[in-house]
């Protein structure tokens, strides 16, 4: 009666049965789990935990890294903004798992913002309502940011050990979108008992019999000396369709525009077409989103990994396109010419910028001097000269070229 004529609220006292709830989870499709699934555990824990109240409103992040902070989740930046409503109707939140909502620091920046609406943070971690004041709760808060982030780290290296032992001891393949001349299609039952009896299969990667010819043909091209634009304007030319537009289901992300030198570029580089499993050649770095505003949280963006991160199977894990050897002297001879200096590079057979004008016979000519292909004349206005020629041309007077050494048909299709 003391404290009740004081206003004090004992901490023993147990929640009132009109404290309303609002829920907040998450779920990573990163670690194959099942949304639904993973929803209805931390909903029910979360139900148990405030079994005397009531959640009204439901906040679930889906595919979002523990990483990411608060206000780039979609569900956690509306509950954040519905905290300035009047007409939210809860004045709690509750999380059914505190390792799966905070990750580092971002407890100690969301708290301020969820208190200062009068609004109480719940965590079945702390066996209650979160209270600023005790030093004992903060520090609580602080240690499961540390064990969220140290367990993100830990399965984040098991996961990886366990993907390049099964690249290199089996040639598995490990997901993704298929490259360009092969297809993805069901192999031999898989390994896990468990999921063998319900029919899974592991996948594997076959010859597409429409475009591994054209991955053959681009070594080829390119070994006999013509560049990566050159080909891949020799391709648009012939009208054959790129990989985007072969297979747009798993393009989405393109433009199905026609071949680019950089696409004729990732496939000379690609070491799969030798028939051997290759994995990590990229690698997910996250960098500060704002060096500025560390609370801003990370990116994640793909950088190229360094040798001694890639994976080789130790054996052909699927049929080849080209041969090792094709392989190694197209690397060889990409090293060569980006070892060259611009002039050297510049005398390698290329396509000029696209032109209002159209040339019938682009493409077909060459030169019996050098089998160079034959372009038309530079444009002077446009900061291209025309080649000097490398077989002797009548002067104007009738007299011997100057320069028999250097070839004219160049420039001068």
């Amino acid at each position: 009666m003391l404290d009740e004529l004081l206003g004090l609220v004992p901490e023993t006292v147990e929640p009132s049965t009109d404290r309303r709830f609002a829920f907040y989870g998450r779920c990573s499709t990163e670690d194959n789990q099942d949304p639904e699934t993973s929803y209805r555990w931390q909903r029910g824990n979360a139900e148990k935990f405030v079994a005397d109240g009531a959640i009204l409103e439901d906040y679930f992040d889906v595919g979002q890294s523990r990483s990411v902070p608060w206000h780039r989740r979609p569900e956690a930046a509306r509950l954040l903004a519905d905290l300035k409503s009047h007409t939210r109707g809860w004045s709690a939140i509750v999380v059914g798992e505190g390792t799966r909502c905070w990750f580092g620091n971002q407890f100690s920046l969301v708290a301020p913002r969820i208190q200062a609406h009068k609004v109480e943070v719940w965590v079945p971690e702390l066996g209650g309502r979160f209270d600023s004041h005790n030093v004992t709760h903060s520090i609580m808060m602080s240690m499961l940011g540390g064990l969220s982030e140290s367990e993100r780290q830990r399965v984040q290296q098991r996961t990886r050990a366990s993907m390049d032992a099964q690249v290199l001891n089996k040639g598995r393949h490990q997901g993704g979108r298929a490259p360009y001349g092969y297809i993805v299609v069901d192999g031999p039952p898989h390994p896990n008992p468990n999921r063998a009896s319900d029919g899974s299969r592991l996948r594997i990667l076959s010859l597409d019999v429409a475009t591994a010819p054209v991955v053959q043909r681009i070594f080829r091209d390119y070994i006999a000396g013509r560049g990566d634009k050159a080909i891949a304007h020799e391709l648009n030319r012939q009208a054959i369709p790129c990989p985007s537009a072969h297979r747009p289901e798993q393009n989405r992300h393109r433009s199905q525009d026609g071949w680019q030198a950089s696409t004729v570029s990732a496939i000379l580089q690609n070491p799969r077409y030798t028939g051997y499993a290759i994995f990590g050649r990229w690698n997910k770095h996250e960098e500060l989103l704002d060096p500025d505003d560390v609370a801003a949280g990370h990116i994640t963006r793909l950088r190229r990994s360094p040798n001694h991160r890639i994976i080789r199977s130790k054996k052909p894990a699927h049929p080849a396109i080209i041969t090792v050897e094709t392989f190694t002297q197209a690397q060889l001879i990409r090293r060569q010419r980006a070892s060259t200096g611009i002039g050297a590079r510049g005398r390698l057979e290329r396509t000029r910028r696209p032109s209002p004008r159209e040339y019938l016979l682009r493409g077909l000519l060459r030169c019996d001097a050098c089998g160079r292909n034959c372009q038309a004349p530079g444009d002077p206005d446009h900061g291209q000269t025309p080649h000097d020629p490398c077989w002797p041309l009548p002067s104007p007077d009738g007299s011997p070229a100057a320069n028999p050494s250097r070839c004219a048909p160049h420039n001068r299709s």
